[in-house]
């Protein structure tokens, strides 16, 4: 699920973005059935499930996942969240929600990153638009009252062990942008990343702009260095991923 709620852009063509960016990550690692698999993959493997999400993907229910749930109680085996970053007012409230809509033994899976890109060599230094990206999307949030620190601050944890969850396990990824990691799986991963980004990096900037006040001919300033950093084979950046998963004990 992701919130329409989000700064983010929600047309097609971020949608694609997300999807590319998405391709490269690893999936699901909540241990329902041995899947391993994003939405897409698990509805043509298993014609027989019904997946439901609130995002306009495979079959789906068009919701906003900050307001009331419609679903019945006890209906999942498995729920899946992923980059909701700032679009999550009460995360408290949303776990609660899926607690209850989480059928006994089932399981409840999420994928946050900071809103930073980081680098371990030097590569990207604070003047560079990648080195001010994470700062960019932290202060709006501040102007926004939306915090895009739920990585930084292990939001989902504390609201998963409030709402009861069991057998809570965290794992964290470095997702790298480019294909300037060695090893050949990460080499790929951060071809999609790129991709992804490059797709359409006006979209993540579409709100953040309007909010941070920035004349027009700022956007286009910005963007252009940062594409150009992006087909970069000499800058090396990457993101974290956050993935937690718990179960609903037993009845």
């Amino acid at each position: 699920m992701r919130s329409h709620l989000s700064r983010f852009a929600n047309d097609e063509n971020f949608q694609e973005s997300m999807d590319i960016t998405h391709l490269g990550n690893v999936r699901l690692l909540a241990l329902i059935k041995s899947t391993r698999k994003h939405g897409k993959d698990f509805a043509n493997e298993h014609p027989e499930a019904i997946i439901i999400g609130t995002d306009p993907n495979i079959r789906f229910e068009i919701e906003d996942c900050t307001g009331p749930w419609t679903f019945e109680p006890n209906s999942f085996d498995y729920i899946h969240m992923r980059f909701l970053l700032d679009s999550i007012d009460d995360w408290g409230l949303l776990i609660r929600r899926e607690f209850e809509a989480c059928e006994s033994g089932g399981y409840i899976e999420s994928f946050e990153p900071p809103s930073y890109l980081e680098n371990e060599d030097g590569s990207v230094t604070d003047t560079m638009a990648m080195g001010q990206w994470g700062k960019l999307f932290t202060e709006d949030g501040c102007k926004m009252g939306r915090s895009f620190e739920v990585y930084q601050q292990g939001t989902v944890r504390a609201a998963l062990k409030a709402a009861a969850f069991v057998d809570i396990y965290e794992q964290d990824f470095k997702a790298p942008i480019g294909g300037w990691p060695k090893d050949a799986y990460r080499k790929q991963i951060g071809e999609f990343t790129r991709i992804g980004f490059l797709q359409d990096p006006e979209g993540y900037l579409v709100f953040l702009v309007h909010t941070m006040g920035w004349k027009r001919e700022q956007t286009p300033v910005f963007l252009a260095h940062l594409k150009r950093e992006l087909r970069s084979p000499k800058v090396h950046t990457f993101y974290r991923q956050k993935v937690l998963w718990a179960s609903k004990p037993e009845a």
